[in-house]
């Protein structure tokens, strides 16, 4: 278990510096957006690390790094491409900017390195399998690689439906209610909590592995009552106005279901 504490510690250090460096690229490009795309690497790196250090059974710390790494990686990319490489600051972290005034950079020093700390809670699931020497992959850690699997495509074709609606000039401005998202009004963050899900059920055949169960748990709070949700709906709420308010009586916040009235398409 000490092995365990002190690798976590060092993802710690290693994530707290990968935030700070995206800090000062931050300031340079006067776009916090790059801290969503370093979050999602700075996970995918932990759980490589843990994989190398942390001598389990290898089949079941490469598969678990290879679905940090492969999920980090992906969601790490498409933000940096849609959300910060020529792109203009995201309406969320101009509406901070608004309405923190003072003190810019060290407030947003504190958010960069409270996503660092996030990284490691979150990371918990990638580390009890990492110490796992069972010589053998159960039943449940299939289940959890196949729920993976599945949210990580489900992820990746909402991300690409809104990319495809957003990229046509003739949907400027209007909200995106085609695919997926006819469905749900965020199946993106859906099929990342799932994601998780799949994380922590594979984690639960390792010991101590239940508390891979606070990945999810964190996950689900965040998206639903703090960064994700809240005020992505807030900024499509000053943006779109009445239209969006329609879609929100229409179709589902969260969990994907079949749109309600006329939102039909």
């Amino acid at each position: 278990m000490t092995g365990a504490v002190t690798m976590m510690l060092s993802g710690m250090l290693g994530t707290c510096l990968l935030m700070l460096i995206l800090w000062v690229v931050h300031l340079a490009i006067r776009n916090a957006g790059i801290v969503d795309a370093g979050w999602a690497g700075g996970l995918a790196l932990p759980g490589i690390y843990y994989a190398i250090a942390g001598h389990g059974y290898p089949p079941r710390s490469v598969l678990m790094a290879a679905m940090s790494a492969i999920w980090g990686m992906r969601l790490a990319y498409y933000l940096l491409v849609t959300r910060v490489i020529g792109q203009p600051e995201e309406g969320r972290y101009v509406e901070l900017r608004r309405r923190w005034a003072t003190n810019l950079a060290l407030k947003f020093l504190l958010l960069f390195q409270f996503q660092a700390l996030l990284c490691v809670a979150l990371s918990m699931p990638f580390l009890t399998a990492s110490v796992n020497t069972r010589p053998e992959l159960s039943a449940i850690e299939w289940i959890g690689f196949g729920l993976w699997l599945l949210a990580v495509a489900g992820e990746s074709l909402a991300d690409f439906q809104l990319q495809a609606f957003k990229s046509n000039p003739a949907n400027r401005g209007k909200t995106c209610n085609a695919g997926l998202w006819r469905y749900s009004r965020h199946p993106n963050y859906f099929f990342e909590w799932l994601i998780w899900m799949g994380f922590a059920v594979f984690a639960l055949a390792s010991p101590f592995g239940y508390l891979g169960l606070l990945s999810p748990a964190l996950i689900l709070y965040f998206l639903l009552k703090v960064t994700g949700i809240p005020a992505t709906e807030a900024q499509a709420l000053r943006t779109k106005g009445d239209e969006y308010r329609r879609y929100q009586q229409t179709t589902s916040m969260f969990f994907p279901w079949f749109p309600r009235g006329g939102n039909a398409r």
